[in-house]
């Protein structure tokens, strides 16, 4: 392609928007032709400040568009499995913001359709992967630094989350995130999932189960344990430690300046001896500011793909499935409060899954 990839993106709330201007601002090689909301004047808005775009009201009309090239789904998730259907049908790349669909069955008819289609043509939004902290991460644990990786530790919290959130959403939309890295990471699929609830923060919603632990056993038996926190009240942090037979690393601190100091009061014991003093540091607000630059790289990514006519550089339609079978087994986990096994179908068994 020596034309740019024009784009359709559905969907321009917070997710969308931010889409948008990062590939009319910071993107080479696309441009935003088409825009499509379910509030129409939010569309019709936005489009009117790009140059050359326009807003379709049905979404199905806007991925149809002869002036689409391909498309970026920023749209509520149970709408997703109609609109992956259309761009199949018509053949067009599309990144797919999480989850590829809200339900197991219809993630699995999604790769299914894909593999009959013979082509890759769907991206799963799962953006961690582009952070250049789990990018390194990933190699150092490929070429054997760490010799086996045994287990991963995960931390995901995040400051406050809608009045409507419940909590399965925190597996379902937070953890989620999880599921994905692990996967990443050690290559294998999660076999099986334990939710713990312990005494909920006193400060989140009525009802809600928060923070939540989550224990992910994979393929081979590894160890992977998740606090997973969405009230806190302070700020958006995600860390991870993976802990090989060989050594340890730890990514996800770097929101800012860390600084220790003793404590002014109670900094020596009288024998020599040293107290710890405080850590104070700047901590990432949100998930845009976290995951920002990763977002950047990811669409880059993905257009230098599409246009190239590869189609998919990064999670596809299978993460996503694979995604989903984890996190509803998560939610059976946490609705029972026993381990869940993770119900599959094997990968080999859909030629061109």
């Amino acid at each position: 392609m020596t034309t740019d990839l024009r784009i359709a993106v559905l969907g321009v709330g917070m997710m969308g928007a931010d889409h948008v201007a990062r590939i009319t601002e910071r993107t080479k090689g696309a441009t935003v032709t088409v825009l499509n909301d379910y509030l129409p004047e939010k569309a019709e808005e936005l489009a009117a400040t790009i140059p050359g775009c326009r807003a379709i009201n049905d979404p199905l009309d806007a991925i149809a568009d002869p002036e689409v090239d391909a498309v970026i789904l920023a749209t509520p998730g149970p709408t997703h499995e109609k609109q992956l259907l259309a761009c199949l049908e018509a053949g067009k790349p599309v990144m797919c913001e999480k989850p590829l669909t809200t339900d197991v069955t219809t993630s699995l008819e999604i790769v299914k359709r894909e593999a009959e289609v013979g082509r890759k043509l769907i991206q799963v939004g799962f953006m961690r992967r582009f952070d250049h902290e789990y990018e390194q991460l990933k190699g150092l644990i490929d070429d054997g630094t760490f010799g086996q990786p045994l287990l991963a530790h995960f931390v995901h919290r995040n400051p406050a989350v809608p009045p409507s959130f419940d909590s399965s959403m925190i597996v379902k939309d937070s953890l989620v995130h999880e599921v994905d890295a692990t996967r990443y990471f050690f290559d294998e699929e999660i076999t099986s999932v334990q939710i713990i609830a312990p005494g909920a923060n006193p400060n989140a919603p009525e009802g809600l189960k928060d923070p939540q632990i989550a224990i992910f056993t994979t393929e081979s038996g590894r160890h992977v344990d998740i606090e997973c926190f969405v009230t806190t009240g302070v700020a958006y942090e995600v860390r991870t430690e993976l802990v090989g037979e060989l050594g340890s690393a730890f990514i996800g601190l770097d929101q800012g300046l860390i600084r220790k100091q003793r404590n002014p009061v109670q900094s020596d014991t009288g024998d020599g001896r040293k107290i710890a003093g405080i850590s104070t540091g700047d901590i990432t607000p949100s998930f845009v500011e976290r995951f920002g630059v990763a977002y950047d790289v990811e669409i880059q990514r993905w257009v230098n793909a599409v246009r190239r006519g590869d189609n998919v550089d990064g999670p596809g339609a299978w993460d996503g499935y694979a995604a989903a079978a984890v996190c509803a087994a998560g939610v059976k986990a946490l609705e029972t409060g026993e381990p869940q096994t993770v119900e599959m179908v094997s990968r080999a068994s859909i030629p061109g899954a």
